[in-house]
């Protein structure tokens, strides 16, 4: 177990390293805002195919060899990545196979890992310390790394490899856990019948928040708020999605107080709580406060993604079957990544009239999600009836 854990580590690791290197690559290769968001965004578009295809395949195949490739493939990245710098069509091809790396290591080493475990809360809460350990570490180390070391383009990714290297040594050795392949087709969403309603209503909200928070954290926050503090708005940048990142991990005690039906609705309230709170800010003249106000934001936002995606987690391992687990995990998954679309749509809706109406907008419609979730009638759609089918235990 722990070391498929390492291996979704150091992979999530990666993922995050470019987050702080946008504002580099804005100065070096002249990017607009909608191209900043959209460097970010195209991520998803790598990533939301292989979630689809990904879960299906390793029902079909088994977990170990759909996710191998792609764990190799994180290096390769890496490595290209060196050359971004001076490349705009680099940049873009190198998210975009981040996202295809992601969308297969998240997805499938989340169900893989909880198949390991056998229990779908503390497979939750491992996945997320995993993946949210690694998407904060990852910003944090790079922003600091390019703020005031050389080579801001280069130096942040020779330290994902190094990492990969450790990651790559312990994978061979993780068991598979698929007794039973099954033949079905290559896109299969694993929404089980008799929970479709209670995916679609309540667990695909809560899934799009997940990443909807960090996002917005890392890209739209620090373009509104480090503008007057341009000597350090790249390691500022990089302590935000980590303090974002981070807190979503340490928010796993509170998650598991709440249980999955409370901590999602709770996880949407709080983030529209830090969505105005960010607002508040964007309106404060003094610099140094308005650096001040991204502290609290990026707290409560990390509180909202955190909650939001150990709930979804732990919902879709009371739903799935387990022959269907890879697919609906990656369904799962797909949902959640449409939350880094979100700060493009936010650029393209305010144009140059900037983030601040489309960011309130964003606010109000999490705030009425939930609502809508916190009632009687949508949290007995996810309350469990019965034991959840166990996983199957793994080989000895």
């Amino acid at each position: 177990m722990l070391r498929l854990w390492t291996a979704v580590f150091v992979v999530a690791f990666g993922t995050n390293v470019p987050t702080p290197l946008l504002l580099v690559y804005r100065d070096e290769l002249g990017l607009s805002p909608s191209a900043l968001t959209g460097a970010f965004a195209v991520y998803a578009a790598g990533l939301v195919p292989a979630l689809l295809l990904a879960g299906p395949a390793s029902d079909r195949f088994g977990r170990r060899p759909v996710v191998a490739p792609f764990v190799v493939l994180s290096v390769a990245t890496s490595l290209l990545f060196l050359g971004a710098g001076s490349s705009v069509l680099l940049l873009f091809v190198c998210r975009f196979l981040q996202g295809a790396v992601s969308g297969v290591v998240f997805s499938v080493g989340t169900a893989w890992l909880g198949e390991l475990v056998g229990d779908p809360a503390r497979a939750a809460r491992l996945t997320t310390a995993a993946l949210g350990g690694g998407w904060a570490i990852g910003p944090l180390v790079s922003g600091l790394v390019a703020q005031w070391l050389p080579l801001p383009t280069v130096l942040p990714y020779l330290v994902h490899v190094a990492l990969m290297v450790v990651g790559l040594a312990l994978f061979p050795r993780v068991p598979e856990t698929l007794r039973e392949r099954r033949v079905g087709p290559l896109v299969d969403l694993g929404v089980p019948a008799g929970a479709r309603r209670a995916f679609w209503l309540v667990v695909l909200p809560i899934a799009v928040g997940v990443f909807t928070f960090p996002s917005t954290a890392v890209t739209v926050l620090p373009l509104l708020l480090t503008p007057s503090m341009p000597q350090i708005a790249v390691a500022i940048t990089g302590l935000t999605a980590g303090v974002t990142l981070l807190t979503g991990v340490f928010a796993q005690p509170l998650g598991r107080r709440l249980g999955a039906v409370v901590a999602g609705p709770v996880g949407l309230g709080i983030g529209a709580a830090g969505l105005g709170l960010a607002l508040l800010g964007v309106g404060i003249a003094a610099p140094l406060l308005q650096v001040a106000v991204l502290v609290p934001v990026a707290l409560l936002l990390g509180v909202a993604y955190g909650l939001c995606l150990a709930a979804g987690l732990t919902m879709v391992g009371q739903l799935a079957s387990a022959s269907h687990r890879g697919a609906l995990t990656g369904t799962f998954y797909a949902c959640a990544y449409l939350g880094f679309g979100v700060p493009l749509l936010l650029s393209l809706i305010g144009g140059d009239a900037g983030f601040t109406g489309p960011l309130a907008g964003l606010a109000v419609v999490v705030a009425l999600c939930a609502a809508a979730l916190a009632l009687p009638a949508s949290r007995r759609l996810v309350t469990p009836s019965a034991p959840a089918e166990p996983a199957p235990a793994p080989p000895a």
